[in-house]
């Protein structure tokens, strides 16, 4: 897979909270950091996103998007 944005950073997930139409799901990048993205629902249930899982915090610019295999 490719993409466009040059700062993604690999860690693992800790929380994935739900709310009424968004998710903030938590991410462990190591070193005491945890980044935090908001993204749909739909995208949680799409990605198969839970606790422990790897995933990849993808940053361009403003936003914060998360990658999984």
């Amino acid at each position: 897979m490719k993409i466009s944005a040059r700062n993604v950073i690999k860690g693992t997930i800790v929380d994935v909270h739900k709310g009424a139409t968004t998710s903030h799901v938590r991410i462990d990048v190591g070193g005491g950091t945890i980044v935090m993205a908001s993204i749909t629902n739909e995208a949680v249930d799409d990605l198969g996103l839970v606790k422990g899982m790897a995933a990849s915090a993808v940053i361009k610019a403003t936003d914060v998007m998360v990658m999984v295999g």
